[in-house]
């Protein structure tokens, strides 16, 4: 069984390689059988019993949403399975119990529910699996069964995974990696710019910049390295070689998560490095006396107590898969060839025999770490030595994920790298880089442009020249690719903008007694004009183009839009705001008054009973009514990260059902209550709304300075005595020193300097380096 990661785009080129080498006969996919999870079991039992659709979604939700649960274990004679209750948290368990009692009835929910029990597992339908493939040296069919489906390029086997394994066959799995199209274009990206032709291979292992971004966890978009778990961990670390990434690669997961801390401390010399034995110190010196590789396990056997490695590897899988007799037998051997070999005795060989066991239950792969730890470090090399080639690659492998496009766009304004809106005359099918060190948004990112719309605008330009007016584009372009909602879609994204003689309002204006808006015109306009030039090239007596020149239309004259509306298009053609976002004024409010971003609040089954402050744009506001007949709210909120619901009751309906319009900016305090019946999912009932612009004055208590004691320095302080100076007003002002070594601080309140918390001396704060601030 091997796996090989490729590019994307790669992928189906190697199987094509693979089928003609081998041969048509000789390789297949491997079949899945999918099987009847809980839900779906009840839902299948539910739709032949013919019980209501509704009652059906109810007992699917009483049910806990968790990977370990299982009809099996959650109704398991004598109450929820033991090791499940362990893994799950209060609320779970309370739908568990809720579940159960559901499960004990004589209705026909009930019966449900135990006819499912009894269907959980089977298997209800066939798959391909997604990367896997068979080779043999003979043909297939000869070895074992196939079958052949509709639209299916290669033989299916009939035999799952675990089976064609254990017949022998080779199996390898070939997968797509995105992070490796990201690095390609990357590097496509740098070449086109600057010249520079990087080979992955040649990438310097010990580049200050990178190591740089590793420390101060700058890691979003970087491979293996951007969950918020890992950058708490890179900024404790403060990894200086490829060794310690190799290392977090490996510690950051389920059990060796714990020695992390161990790591760090000892890396740094607070804790003594220990080793179980002298003869292990060149196996664990890398990892600081810690057993982190499997590898290092295999070692240890082997020098200890002289195993070939081929035994070795097999004591490292009897500890991996708990095999106690195996483990029984080993543990006389290893004990007996350690005293034999080296004259360790025996109650120390058991010390390092019973280590081993532990750390084999998780040891990770190194080559498999350093395999990914090396693919980051490209990725981190890339993005801190080339940023806006590095951003433009990442936003061009996620543009199907308008989620991910904003996440990253945002990432690259934090980088100080622009990411502009689409152009014309700037912009390709994917996402590039200018001249400048821009990134310019791809025109496929865009709704309403197709791909042949896109090749044909792209070919024309680059064949024939620059646009030189949207008339100009018109005139030259095949009007029936590019055609009136193309169009319309490039004008809404701003991709015309560079023409500065019209605003997008004139586009769409229509004048008093017209029926055609100023885009419309220009489109008639120029089809009459490629008419004539068609025409004229057929006449006799027509010598050139000159004979059916053209002026442009000129636009219906009107107000350009505002801000918002500009932004409501952009977001109506693109999914997000491009040129700007309603919330952008409002930064400080949300880094500083809020808790939770909405992304957060999309799981709050462990967060009963706290309270939660956050905002956000009103995307949509709904006023409804109840089966009952009575009046109810729906608002849908939207910030940067994500979109939620909230809904209004009752006296709250009244209180609130003014915030429901669109695009007003609201400030919201919540708390996270169960769900109305048991075994509901936890909901978030509103405490408090307010307007987001108003909430700086109300809210502003406070602004405490954050300094880093091992980056202080007089300038430094000078600097900020004279930011203090020039600003003064009425906000108590609080300097907090961190000393991240020894793990404490001191927080000083000054008695004499006050501040005004205007934007101005906010921007200031932001321009030095090493400083943070917080408000409340």
């Amino acid at each position: 069984d091997i796996d090989i990661d490729f590019d994307d785009e790669g992928r189906s080129k190697v199987i094509d390689y693979v089928v003609e080498k081998y041969g048509r006969d000789k390789v297949a996919q491997i079949i899945t059988f999918g099987t009847m999870a809980a839900k779906s079991s009840i839902r299948d039992v539910g739709r032949v019993l013919s019980l209501p659709l509704p009652e059906v979604d109810r007992i699917c939700k009483t049910f806990p949403n968790h990977l370990s649960a299982s009809l099996q274990t959650v109704l398991k004679d004598g109450g929820i399975d033991e090791k499940l209750k362990a893994k799950l948290n209060s609320e779970q368990v309370g739908q568990a119990e809720a579940f159960r009692k559901l499960a004990l009835g004589n209705d026909l929910a009930a019966q449900t529910i135990q006819q499912a029990k009894a269907l959980e597992g089977s298997v209800r339908n066939t798959g391909t699996h997604a990367c896997g493939v068979i080779i043999s040296p003979e043909d297939l069919v000869d070895v074992i069964p196939l079958k052949t489906e509709k639209n299916a390029e290669l033989f299916i086997t009939q035999f799952d995974n675990a089976v064609v394994e254990s017949a022998g066959l080779l199996k390898m799995d070939f997968l797509g990696l995105k992070t490796l199209s990201i690095i390609k274009n990357s590097i496509e990206l740098i070449e086109k710019r600057t010249g520079v032709k990087i080979v992955e291979d040649d990438i310097p292992l010990d580049d200050k910049k990178t190591f740089q971004l590793f420390q101060e966890a700058k890691t979003n978009g970087i491979f293996q390295f951007e969950s918020t778990g890992m950058k708490k961990y890179l900024r404790e670390l403060r990894p200086t070689d490829i060794e310690d990434l190799i290392a977090m690669n490996a510690l950051f997961r389920p059990g060796p998560m714990d020695h992390i801390p161990s790591y760090i401390k000892r890396k740094h010399g607070r804790e003594k490095v220990h080793y179980p034995h002298a003869l292990l110190e060149p196996i664990l010196k890398n990892t600081f006396g810690i057993m982190v590789y499997q590898e290092q396990i295999m070692e240890a056997a082997k020098v200890m107590a002289g195993y070939s490695l081929g035994q070795a590897d097999m004591l490292r899988r009897a500890m991996g898969k708990k095999k106690m007799d195996v483990m029984i037998e080993q543990r006389e051997v290893f004990k007996e060839g350690a005293f034999t070999k080296n004259g360790v005795p025996p109650e120390q060989a058991d010390e390092v025999f019973d280590l081993m066991i532990k750390f084999a239950e998780y040891g990770f792969n190194r080559s498999h770490s350093a395999g990914y730890a090396l693919v980051a470090y490209h990725t981190a090399y890339l993005k801190a030595n080339y940023p806006a080639e590095y951003m433009a690659a990442v936003l061009t492998n996620n543009m199907n994920d308008i989620k991910k496009v904003t996440f990253f766009m945002e990432e690259a304004r934090r980088m100080n790298v622009r990411v502009l809106g689409p152009d014309i005359n700037e912009s390709e099918k994917k996402f590039t880089v200018n001249k400048k060190g821009e990134v310019r948004f791809g025109l496929a990112a865009v709704k309403g442009i197709g791909e042949a719309a896109v090749e044909e605008l792209t070919r024309e330009r680059d064949e024939n020249g620059l646009y030189t007016s949207l008339f100009d584009m018109l005139k030259r372009v095949n009007l029936r690719t590019v055609n009136k909602k193309t169009l319309e879609s490039l004008v809404l994204a701003g991709g015309v903008d560079s023409f500065k003689d019209f605003f997008r309002s004139q586009y769409f204006h229509i004048e008093i007694n017209d029926t055609l808006t100023g885009l419309e015109k220009m489109i008639k306009a120029a089809g009459q004009y490629q008419d004539s030039v068609n025409a004229s090239q057929h006449s006799l007596f027509a010598d050139s183009d000159e004979s059916v020149a053209l002026d442009d239309p000129k636009l219906p004259e009107c107000e350009p839009w505002n801000k918002m509306e500009l932004l409501r298009q952009e977001k109506n053609v693109i999914g997000i705001y491009l040129s700007g976002h309603p919330l952008d004024p409002y930064k400080l409010e949300l880094s500083n008054f809020c808790s939770h971003t909405l992304s957060d609040l999309k799981d709050l089954s462990r967060m009963t009973g706290r309270e939660v402050c956050f905002a956000g744009i009103v995307a949509d506001g709904f006023h409804l009514l109840t089966k009952g007949g009575k009046p109810y709210g729906r608002m849908e909120l939207e910030d940067y990260t994500d979109t939620i619901s909230l809904f209004f009751y009752r006296e709250d309906y009244l209180k609130y059902k003014h915030f429901l319009d669109k695009e007003i900016l609201v400030y919201v305090k919540a708390k996270v209550s169960q769900g109305f019946r048991e075994g509901d999912q936890n909901r978030l009932t509103v405490t408090n709304i307010s307007l987001l612009p108003e909430i700086r004055k109300t809210m502003t208590k406070k602004i405490t300075i954050k300094i880093d004691m091992q980056k202080l320095s007089k300038d430094r302080i000078t600097t900020l005595q004279e930011l203090l100076r020039s600003n003064p007003g009425k906000t108590p002002l609080t300097i907090k020193i961190l000393d991240r070594e020894k793990e404490y601080s001191l927080d000083m309140r000054s008695r004499n300097t006050m501040v005004g918390v205007e934007q101005e001396f906010l921007n200031a704060l932001d321009g030095v380096e090493d400083l943070k601030y917080m408000i409340n």
